[in-house]
């Protein structure tokens, strides 16, 4: 099979690193891909925005599987299109991208079908937004409702705060037209947690479990981040908690989007708060979490390609989906000053001393490998034992340099 997967982060090169290990790949091309996938692929120079561009290459090379990884291009329509032209491709239509296009979608959803989340109210009016935060308790979550790359949370501790971050989404239009309207919702407290499953329509398998760190900081501190590493399975989830999640959440939001007469086909992913009430949904997301994919694909014993071919033709249900019983743990190694401003450019070292490594923000410059991005890499330890899968890691992540590399030294500590 010719392969194309489309995006050029640290879950795409995790997703051709998988893809590459199955039978049926014959050729792989990346769009546009990063150093890393450069090794391992054929990059293509076409934007993973630029639908028609990426269908006229489809076309042209005769694939015959396309995989779409980052969520603007779903949330565009890149489903619809190649379905419309004939072509296989692995994701979810634009009706079912708007669980993470709209979080005033998924928030309304949940509130039909009561599904646990958060309570909120939505604005579209600046003045109205202001007036609901005369009324409320601190702290609160302030959300722009459309794509904003994993940066438009900003958690506020009181009012001057809330009026700060309303500014900055509605007023300054920091996320573009992300911000015309805001979700305004409680703070919860607990454990993060995510879990994801795929889906072909009629039904929803999930996979094992994950927990991100979102924080830029150590001890979670600073501003929230598309995420700084993870792990997996993750520990701190219970049994109950795990089985209510997958049947409460999961299952019920699948059920719920078909009866609004949508058809999920892809990867669902719920981001989840482990509170003392029990899990409640954060967010929603249309496909694979990045860093999320890169911990769990090392562990998946099942062939994705076969995976996403029965999610395409709704026949998941003939498929076994196994797992490996190691812990992978993911380091991501970011750019000085991210996820604010920071410079890119500079010449990385030390990668081929490390066992796995994805890449996200990188490219190729002069022969070298240099930054490219606020997410640089994502340093892989994958072992039985959690304790010598994180020794490993820290090890390795130390191996490699450039300048303004900045990572997080407790990710996946609170699980020992």
């Amino acid at each position: 099979m010719k392969i194309l997967v489309i995006g050029s982060g640290g879950r795409e090169h995790a997703l051709v690193w998988k893809i590459n290990q199955s039978s049926r790949a014959n050729k792989v091309y990346v769009a546009p891909g990063n150093a890393g996938t450069y090794k391992i692929a054929e990059n293509v120079e076409i934007k993973a925005d630029d639908l028609e561009g990426l269908l006229a290459f489809a076309k042209k090379k005769s694939i015959d599987l396309t995989v779409v990884g980052p969520e603007v291009p779903l949330a565009l329509g890149i489903v619809d299109l190649f379905e419309e032209n004939g072509l296989k491709i692995f994701g979810p239509n634009k009706a079912s991208a708007k669980i993470e296009a709209s979080k005033s979608f998924a928030k309304e959803l949940m509130k039909k079908y009561n599904i646990p989340t958060a309570k909120y109210e939505v604005f579209s009016d600046f003045s109205e937004a202001k007036k609901y935060l005369e009324t409320i308790k601190f702290p609160q979550v302030i959300k722009a409702d459309g794509l904003a790359a994993g940066k438009g949370v900003l958690i506020v501790n009181d009012y001057n705060e809330a009026m700060e971050a309303l500014t900055i989404i509605m007023k300054d239009e920091k996320f573009g037209q992300a911000g015309n309207e805001v979700v305004i919702e409680e703070f919860l407290v607990g454990h993060e947690i995510s879990l994801l499953a795929f889906a072909d329509g009629k039904t929803i398998v999930p996979m094992n479990t994950a927990q991100d760190h979102k924080k830029i900081f150590d001890g979670n501190k600073g501003p929230n981040t598309g995420g700084m590493g993870a792990y997996s399975p993750a520990k701190l989830i219970s049994e109950d908690d795990l089985d209510f999640a997958i049947n409460k959440v999961l299952k019920k939001t699948f059920n719920a989007l078909k009866d609004e007469g949508i058809t999920y086909k892809g990867v669902l992913y719920a981001g989840l708060m482990l509170t003392e009430q029990g899990p409640k949904v954060l967010e929603f997301n249309c496909r694979f979490g990045d860093p999320e994919t890169q911990v769990l694909l090392p562990r998946l014993e099942t062939d994705l390609v076969e995976i996403m071919e029965n999610c395409i033709g709704g026949n998941l249900n003939d498929i076994d989906i196994e797992w490996s019983d190691n812990y992978a743990i993911c380091v991501v190694l970011a750019s000085k000053g991210y996820p604010n401003s920071y410079k890119k450019g500079y010449v990385i070292t030390g990668i081929g001393k490390a066992k796995l490594v994805f890449h996200a923000g990188t490219k190729i410059s002069d022969g070298s490998i240099v930054t490219n991005g606020g997410r640089v890499l994502g340093v892989m330890g994958v072992n039985i034992n959690l304790e010598q899968a994180l020794d490993q890691v820290y090890e390795d992540a130390k191996k490699i340099d450039f300048e303004g590399k900045y990572y997080r030294n407790d990710i996946a500590k609170e699980a020992l």
